[in-house]
């Protein structure tokens, strides 16, 4: 899994949507413009809800990764 540098992470893992979303929000609201959180799930439709989260948002999706299963957003804020 590539890594890249962040601020926060979340662990929506075992949640399915749209828990992940919900909980990504939360954590946005709590941070900083220009910080990264890396949230880390299981839910294969979070690939696609984390990209339409970012173009509904205006926050900045820098990267997603799979692996066995787990998938890692990284989203930076507005």
């Amino acid at each position: 899994m590539s890594d890249h540098p962040h601020d926060r992470d979340i662990d929506v893992r075992g949640f399915n949507c749209p828990m992940p979303i919900l909980k990504t929000k939360k954590a946005l609201a709590d941070m900083q413009s220009g910080q990264v959180l890396r949230i880390l799930a299981t839910d294969p439709g979070s690939m696609r809800d984390f990209q339409s989260f970012a173009k509904q948002t205006g926050h900045t999706l820098l990267a997603q990764s799979e692996a066995g299963g787990e998938f890692t957003h990284w989203l930076k804020v507005k």
